[in-house]
């Protein structure tokens, strides 16, 4: 079966940002009654996380059912710290250059990573995540572009220094992640859904 997750990602957030952005949404989200105060071992992307709380209905879709409360994996994890977010299963299908618009696709008609493409994203992701600085240039403008400007497909990956994960919970209103953004100081978000 797996667990689905939706994440809420901030990819404007600077590193020197993340801790107090994801506080201050995290403290909104207790006082709102979204989530409870209490951390518990609810979640798979962290060692603790918030379960829903009792206005929890008021951000997602309307279910059928309430059985999704009572999983164990059923929390909310705030990430602080430099993070690749991606949509768990399956692989980027392309990667389209900010600067230019040249769509590179990243797997071949068999769905298989076109290695020799990829490549230069893959070894980018490595430092950016050691360093918090890549760029992979262009084969259309030949600019150098910053790994964290590049816009994937589906927005289906991110580079980043805050998310948060909702584990198992219906899918998220589009009012509640607009919400979210602008309590983040109007960043720009992706709203990531995946299923591991």
């Amino acid at each position: 079966m797996g667990d689905w997750f939706q994440r809420i990602v901030d990819v404007d957030a600077t590193e020197e940002d993340a801790a107090r952005l994801g506080a201050d949404v995290e403290r909104w989200l207790i006082e709102r009654g979204v989530i409870v105060a209490e951390e518990d071992d609810c979640v798979l992307s962290a060692d603790r996380g918030h379960r829903p709380g009792p206005r929890v209905e008021e951000v997602v879709e309307p279910t059928r059912s309430e059985d999704w409360k009572r999983l164990w994996t059923c929390g909310l994890a705030v990430r602080r710290g430099r993070a690749v977010f991606d949509c768990g299963q399956g692989e980027a299908r392309s990667v389209t250059c900010p600067r230019c618009a040249l769509r590179i696709r990243l797997l071949d008609e068999r769905w298989e990573p076109l290695e020799d493409v990829w490549s230069p994203f893959s070894d980018a992701v490595g430092l950016w995540y050691r360093t918090g600085a890549a760029d992979v240039t262009c084969p259309g403008c030949a600019a150098g572009v910053p790994l964290r400007e590049w816009q994937w497909e589906d927005d289906c990956f991110a580079l980043a220094h805050l998310g948060l994960e909702f584990w198992n919970w219906p899918r998220l209103t589009d009012a509640f992640v607009s919400e979210v953004a602008r309590r983040l100081g109007g960043h720009r978000v992706l709203h990531m859904a995946g299923k591991l």
